[in-house]
């Protein structure tokens, strides 16, 4: 695992919480709920990403075939 996935998980959080706050304090709640749920799916994106990384790493190890 890279340092770098951490960052880029940090800063796609910290970017989405601003947005949001950005939003909320213009009264457009309805686009700041929508930032946040895509914000949420590109982080999720990025830890199944890893996780695919981590069971071929394991395949691999363990010289697993199906």
């Amino acid at each position: 695992m890279d340092i770098s996935v951490i960052f880029k998980l940090a800063a796609v959080g910290i970017l989405i919480t601003v947005v949001c706050q950005l939003l909320k304090k213009s009264d457009r709640d309805d686009i700041a709920t929508v930032v946040s749920v895509v914000g949420l799916v590109i982080a999720l994106t990025i830890a199944v990403t890893m996780i695919g990384d981590l069971f071929s790493t394991i395949k691999e190890i363990f010289d697993l075939t199906v």
